[in-house]
């Protein structure tokens, strides 16, 4: 079983909660909006610790480092059998900045034709609300694990 991870950077402004996704690179992807955006993740090396996984496909596909303190949302499982774990770390990073590493993609299918692209073509800021119809449906619990805990934090805080 293949197993991902990934963080889901938000912050709070003017008492909005925002979260930052990412959306993929390339041809298929460059007329696709709702339901196609991502957390910053990718898969786990053999043996690595997830969170340093999910910290370094970060930086793999932001160009930017998250710090502070990481909150375990826990574990998704997508249809394709793959296992993603995230945490949250509150952060405001400047999308301005953003860079991408790039891979390579046959394109057009079955051509024999290889393309380099951007893993990622752009990062942005959304309110919670809006990330919703923006994120990929399979990990729209994290966004609800992360919300919870949000709430939690308040309450007790």
């Amino acid at each position: 079983m293949k197993r991902s991870a990934g963080i889901v950077l938000y912050k709070i402004r003017d008492g909005e909660l925002r979260v930052l996704l990412v959306h993929p690179g390339g041809p298929f992807w460059a007329r696709k909006d709702a339901a196609t955006w991502s957390i910053p993740k990718g898969e786990c090396d053999k043996g690595e610790d997830p969170l340093r996984a999910a910290i370094r496909e970060f930086s793999e596909e932001t160009g930017m480092i998250p710090k502070g303190e990481f909150y375990p949302l826990g574990e998704i499982e997508q249809s394709n059998r793959k296992t993603i774990s995230a945490w949250a770390c509150e952060g405001d990073l400047d999308v301005a900045k953003f860079v991408s590493n790039c891979c390579e993609i046959e394109w057009p299918p079955k051509s024999g034709e290889r393309l380099t692209i951007p893993e990622m073509d752009r990062a942005e800021w959304f309110p919670i609300n809006e990330a919703r119809v923006k994120l990929t449906p399979a990990q729209l619990p994290f966004l609800e694990r992360l919300e919870a805990h949000l709430t939690t934090q308040e309450i007790s805080g």
